[in-house]
Formats: structure tokens, C-alpha cells, sequence
């Protein structure tokens, strides 16, 4: 499946729920959250179904989000199910790993192919600052247990100006001694987000090779990734950078986006997107709703614009999106 820029669109970013159990500073606010009623939201039958299309349209790879994926009952039964379907080769979960430890025999026996794990802090009191919660010490167990299972295992650390920005050296020398990818991920300018400074990536880059030694250039894990990763000598793990702001990628981009409410979208700056939930629920035939991904697709912009104040952006927070 390609759009009209001759990009192959082979990675979905599957949002299972909007509900999380943390309340980021960047992403959720504290009170007044208009959850999703569970009517509203895609059943895992219906998102079976829609990912059978999916892949019958060429995507090869899923990865499920949230809000915060494991709090939804069964999701490991769901990675099973969606491991099954011919056509896809990769199911990944992102995750604040509350509930990692729990689960990660589970998600091993289900062959899940990567965990990517949020981790903004390796300091207590600012990871209850920065997301409302005293669960530092359940996260990273949850990563040594997955790591120790033999998972994949990625940290997001989001570098934010004037909170976690004085330890982004320590949380990088967590891929020292494990093979464990530590990703530095660009803020975007998203819901919450506007509300906050972001740390471009040669100024992180500065302060790792002040403790580290130079930073050597690797290879991109596949076609289309929009991660730049790094060694440092004598580490086990590498240091990788996603950076859409001040490194776009949007001629490479080959990723669409559906909502827990089944809403397709292009690109995560923009509201436009095409309805999925519908078509399902009034028992529209697979051709049908095939068709109508294929020939929305067409809709998905050349590039973001975020940096141009009068461009119509989402208004939806991450957890709304699936990040």
C-alpha cells in the first residue's frame, strides 16, 4: 500500500485504549478526563478483523499503544490472535511498564516481538513529579524481568528543558551493560506538550560524548525507521535519537495510526482521518471497508507543518491519539 508520495505504508500504531494509570505531564492532565465509554471502543474481534485487512493491504507491522495497553484485560491473548494473522511479521507493545513485571512471562509466551518501555527518570521524586504516581521501582523491575526473558527490550526517555534534563547521561548508561536501545525521543508540540521545552538532539549528543567518548553511527533497524541509533565503546546497547522536530522524517514516514475509537489517521499533527468504526458495526464487507482505507490513504500529507502557527493541528492529547 503506498500514498501519493510513493511511500509504502507498512507499520500500524494500534491504540487499544485511551484510559492510562498514570497522568504524564506531557501527554494526560490530572483531572477532568473524558474517557471513551467502553461501547465506544474497538472490540478485539473488531480489531482482529481490521488488522486482517490491514495486512492484506500490506502491513507487516503492528505495534499496540494506549493510553496504557496493559491495563486492557486480555491484551496478550490479542498479541496471540494478531501473531497469527499471515502478513504480519512484527507485533510490538509500548508501555509505562507499571505492569511489565506481571505480565512479561505472559507477553514471552506469546512471542511478542518488542517492548518499548517509557522512562523519562531514574530519579523517584521527579518520576512522581513528572507523572503523578510513586511507581519508579515497579518500572524498572518490569524491564529487568523482561530483559532477563530474553524480550527486546527499548527505553523512550522524552528530554524535557528544566525536568529530566541533568540525568539524560545516566539514563543513556542504561544501554552500557545490557543490550537494552536507550531512545531519546523529540517533544512534539502535541496536547500538552505546547506547554513544554524540548532538547534538540546534537545538544544531547554534546553532553553523552562529554561522559562517553564519541557516539558511532549504526545502522537503522529497518527501512523507514525514524530512530538515528549510536554506539559508544565498551556499550552492550545503543543510544538512538527520534527526532521529528529538528530531524524530519516525512519522506520516509510508513506509518498510519488508528485510535481505540477506530479512527484512522495519516499523520499525527493533523485531525483528518477516515472513520473505521462505522463501516464495522454496520456490517459493511471486508472489500467495502478495504477500499476505504486504500483510497483514504491518498489523504496523508507530504509532511508536518508544526512549526507553522497557523496550520490546522490535532487538538486531541497523546493518550486520545495513541502517541
Amino acid at each position: 500500500m503506498r500514498d501519493l508520495f510513493g511511500r509504502e505504508l507498512n507499520y500500524l500504531r494500534l491504540s487499544i485504549t485511551d484510559k492510562c494509570n498514570l497522568r504524564c505531564r506531557y501527554c494526560m492532565p490530572s483531572s477532568n478526563i473524558k474517557e471513551m465509554k467502553h461501547g465506544d471502543v474497538l472490540s478485539f474481534e473488531e480489531i482482529e478483523r481490521l488488522c486482517r485487512i490491514f495486512a492484506d493491504l500490506g502491513i507487516d507491522k503492528i505495534r499496540l499503544t494506549g493510553g496504557e495497553p496493559l491495563i486492557r484485560k486480555d491484551v496478550v491473548h490479542l498479541i496471540e490472535r494478531l501473531k497469527a494473522i499471515k502478513g504480519i511479521e512484527n507485533v510490538c507493545l509500548t508501555t509505562n511498564g507499571c505492569f511489565l513485571e506481571e505480565n512479561a512471562d505472559r507477553l514471552c509466551n506469546a512471542r511478542i516481538d518488542g517492548i518499548n518501555v517509557s522512562l523519562d527518570t531514574l530519579k523517584r521524586d521527579i518520576f512522581r513529579t513528572l507523572t503523578g504516581k510513586d511507581e519508579l521501582s515497579k518500572v524498572l523491575k518490569g524491564i529487568e524481568k523482561a530483559y532477563d526473558l530474553g524480550i527486546k527490550v527499548k527505553l523512550n526517555c522524552v528530554p524535557i528543558a528544566g525536568i529530566n534534563d541533568n540525568e539524560l547521561a545516566d539514563l543513556a548508561g542504561m544501554a552500557k551493560d545490557k543490550d537494552i536501545d536507550v531512545r531519546f525521543i523529540e517533544l512534539m508540540p502535541i496536547g500538552m506538550g505546547k506547554e513544554h521545552k524540548g532538547i534538540d538532539r546534537e545538544t544531547i549528543i554534546k553532553e553523552l560524548e562529554g561522559c562517553y567518548g564519541r557516539l558511532i553511527g549504526t545502522d537503522p533497524d529497518y527501512k523507514g525507521s525514524p530512530a538515528a541509533y549510536y554506539k559508544a565503546l565498551g556499550f552492550r546497547g545503543r543510544i538512538g535519537f527520534i527526532s521529528p522536530m529538528s530531524h524530519r522524517f516525512c519522506s520516509e514516514c510508513n506509518r498510519l495510526r488508528l485510535t481505540s475509537g477506530g479512527y484512522l489517521k495519516y499523520c499525527l499533527q493533523y485531525p483528518d482521518g477516515c472513520d473505521l468504526k462505522s463501516p464495522l458495526r454496520d456490517h459493511k464487507s471486508d472489500g467495502y471497508i478495504r477500499d476505504l482505507i486504500e483510497g483514504s490513504v491518498i489523504n496523508k500529507p507530504k509532511e508536518h507543518r508544526f512549526n507553522e502557527d497557523l496550520v490546522n493541528t490535532e487538538c486531541r492529547r497523546m493518550y486520545e491519539i495513541g502517541g
